[in-house]
């Protein structure tokens, strides 16, 4: 099934959301939001999923869905913990900052803890306060967790996977180096990102879902322009099963708890970094990448990062080419408060 929250308060209105995107009905009388349905998740599933068979049937009222009245799934959550699960990435992206990669990256995941009071809205703009910051989007996975108990096996982490979706994590790259520098993590260089307008339950990927991964190529446009399309079943070092039970090693996660994949990232088929989309490789879901590419290959970064007036969006589609969760698409605005 395929759900979604409505903008309504803080937490957003749970409505059930037919296969085509195309109508939704009202979840209220089995959860007024999806945090209430995850937290109760064993009773709730099988009446929102006989909700949504009326719905697909027509056999109940409905209303349009609408992507621009769409926050994301869970408007805020209880944890947003985001991986490194494309290690190319973070090679490409360290390379670039001048850093060398430890071995320990292939075997051990990287995860940071994000912030999670509040995300943007899946066409909610990006807020700009300095351009000079650096901007970026990185298109991503994420999965929403059931409890998941401290020490967690790897078939419980799985069986914990209540429903997936797409982010774009918004990063601020000038500032990313000087948090680092002082070995204490992100914090302002990771401002509120973003969520897909549905939510999907790996059910209902089919065969598209399998070990604990996504399969399919992520369009990424930027100002109507292609400028990705990486297969998020591809490169994949670290599956969802193995970053569930990174973050579980040391404390139990709260149902809710959102679990990211970290950027999607492809090798070129000569092993390579890949090639730009323009230049007819699958190219990048982030700017960065592309950024360190460029300075690969030609001594100096070409394309600039995010400024204002820029959209980006994000989306995946099935083997018919139907949006499978919506599309992320946001503006770049300024904004001093």
């Amino acid at each position: 099934m395929k759900l979604a929250s409505l903008k309504s308060g803080r937490d957003g209105a749970l409505v059930v959301v037919s296969r085509d995107l195309a109508w939704c009905a009202p979840a209220d009388a089995i959860a007024p939001t999806l945090q209430a349905a995850l937290d109760s998740w064993d009773w709730c599933a099988p009446f929102l999923e006989a909700l949504a068979r009326s719905l697909e049937l027509g056999a109940i009222p409905r209303d349009r869905f609408h992507e621009r009245d769409a926050a994301s799934p869970l408007p805020r959550a209880y944890q947003w913990a985001d991986g490194s699960a494309y290690v190319n990435h973070v090679q490409l992206v360290r390379r670039a900052r001048g850093a060398e990669m430890p071995e320990s990256f292939w075997t051990d995941p990287l995860m940071y803890q994000g912030g999670s009071d509040g995300f943007l809205g899946p066409r909610e703009d990006i807020p700009l306060i300095d351009e000079a910051w650096g901007y970026d989007f990185e298109a991503e996975v994420a999965v929403i967790t059931g409890d998941v108990p401290i020490r967690a096996t790897r078939d419980g982490a799985l069986d914990q996977i209540r429903l997936v979706m797409l982010a774009n994590d918004v990063s601020l790259r000038n500032l990313i180096p000087g948090e680092l520098a002082k070995s204490f993590g992100f914090f302002q260089s990771k401002p509120a990102g973003s969520f897909s307008p549905v939510a999907v339950t790996p059910d209902e990927l089919g065969g598209a879902w399998r070990g604990g991964r996504l399969s399919g190529a992520i369009t990424v446009d930027l100002n109507g322009r292609a400028f990705g399309r990486p297969d998020a079943g591809v490169d994949m070092t670290f599956d969802f099963g193995d970053l569930i039970v990174h973050a579980a090693r040391t404390r139990a996660l709260s149902a809710g708890t959102i679990i990211g994949s970290g950027t999607v990232s492809n090798r070129d088929p000569d092993g390579g970094p890949g090639r730009p989309a323009a230049a007819g490789g699958v190219g990048y879901a982030c700017i960065a990448e592309q950024r360190t590419v460029e300075t690969l290959l030609t001594g100096a970064p070409q394309t600039p990062f995010l400024r204002l007036g820029d959209t980006v969006s994000i989306e995946m589609r099935d083997r018919a080419h139907h949006s499978i969760f919506g599309a992320i698409e946001q503006t770049v605005v300024f904004r001093a408060t």
